[in-house]
């Protein structure tokens, strides 16, 4: 009888401790997007390209995940759709140079916030984190003056998603 408690007792154990890992959201790695873009101290151009997609990456699943659990509501609605516009431009880049483009695999990293209020909080630190990392890109040596263009396009942007979420948690 004690062997089948003890049996019965590590497998309860195991359920719980695998169903905890499977439902565990994996950590953001160090260099993965504006964050990993904003500690590098030596990018290449084919660096920056990727970190930047990634961080367009981050920022759509991001806005996926509010909208699945806040529903269709601005501005998460309308800058998830720019943030489609800027994965474009970043993958034109990414062909007219021949470069791989990254598989998106962001969605791995982003779960919902619990309220409303963190999640315009959270947007308005990853905007910060964008338009640095952009801001950081344009100053690379010898950057092709049309990813300089784009990077500059897509920092200012992010100031106006920047402030559409400032706006937002002001009121919430």
């Amino acid at each position: 009888m004690k062997s089948i408690i003890i049996k019965i007792a590590v497998a309860l154990f195991m359920l719980i401790s695998f169903s905890g890992a499977a439902n565990a959201q994996p950590e953001l790695p160090a260099d993965f997007g504006a964050k990993g873009a904003l500690k590098d101290s030596s990018i290449t151009f084919d660096e920056a390209l990727v970190y930047a997609i990634q961080d367009e990456y981050l920022a759509q699943a991001r806005y996926d995940a509010v909208i699945a659990k806040f529903g269709n509501i601005r501005p998460f609605s309308n800058i998830k759709a720019a943030e489609q516009q800027h994965i474009s431009a970043l993958v034109a880049l990414f062909q007219k140079y021949n470069k791989q483009i990254p598989e998106d695999n962001a969605k791995q990293f982003v779960t919902a916030p619990d309220t409303l209020k963190k999640a315009f909080n959270d947007g308005v630190q990853a905007e910060i984190d964008n338009i640095a990392m952009y801001d950081k890109l344009k100053t690379i040596p010898n950057l092709p003056e049309d990813a300089k263009m784009v990077f500059t396009q897509l920092g200012n942007a992010s100031k106006n998603h920047l402030r559409a979420f400032q706006r937002g948690a002001g009121r919430n």
